[in-house]
């Protein structure tokens, strides 16, 4: 039987630089011989399909809708039978997930109640725990410029909501003190920053 793979996790505010990192980490180890398989949430599932066109204002609805909606793609995202992360570890891959729980945890636990957020997340957590979490930490009027040249604006990508996400983020972390969450700062040399991250990755395949 295969070594079960990693789970490493990319959290961050809008505009923190995730994608890009998560991709340069991820040539990264597979020029170290590392099977890597990288995902995201929302997915690109029928869930996700219906959570995306909510972000962007396509479909209105409740904030606890998207966050029912949220939990329940993380649960189809995790034990899916073809594309499910726990079938990809097991099988000894390891995967990079842009967002995962933590992201319901600042995001929608902002705006509704967190405790029930977090109860929502709770089978979640029970099956998959991330070995991992890269935390890309950036000021928020730094992010909002960084995402000002997108198409549609989803519907937290706002300065005053992002500054209260990032506090949110910071103080979930504290909930969680057993959680391996390593917080970097986001430069603007994408390279640093890409440099810090693999410092505190690669003691996990050593």
């Amino acid at each position: 039987m295969s070594q079960r793979g990693k789970f490493i996790v990319f959290e961050g505010t809008d505009g923190s630089g995730k994608s890009t990192q998560m991709k340069l980490l991820a040539k990264h180890l597979s020029e170290a011989g590392v099977n890597v398989y990288c995902t995201r949430e929302p997915t690109d599932s029928q869930f996700g399909t219906l959570l995306r066109a909510c972000m962007t204002g396509k479909v209105e609805t409740d904030e606890r809708a998207i966050a029912l909606l949220f939990a329940a793609d993380r649960i189809d995202h995790i034990q899916n039978p073809v594309t499910g992360m726990l079938k990809k570890l097991d099988e000894g891959v390891t995967v990079l997930c842009d967002r995962f729980y933590f992201s319901s945890f600042a995001y929608n636990g902002n705006f509704v109640s967190p405790d029930w957020v977090i109860e929502l997340n709770r089978p979640a957590m029970e099956l998959l725990r991330p070995d991992l979490v890269i935390f890309l930490d950036l000021d928020p009027e730094e992010g909002m410029r960084r995402i000002a040249h997108r198409g549609d604006k989803e519907r937290y990508e706002t300065l005053e909501r992002q500054r209260s996400i990032r506090n949110r983020y910071l103080h979930v972390f504290e909930m969680f003190p057993k959680m391996h969450v390593e917080k970097i700062r986001s430069e603007e040399d994408k390279t640093e920053t890409q440099e810090k991250i693999r410092a505190a990755v690669d003691p996990l395949f050593e």
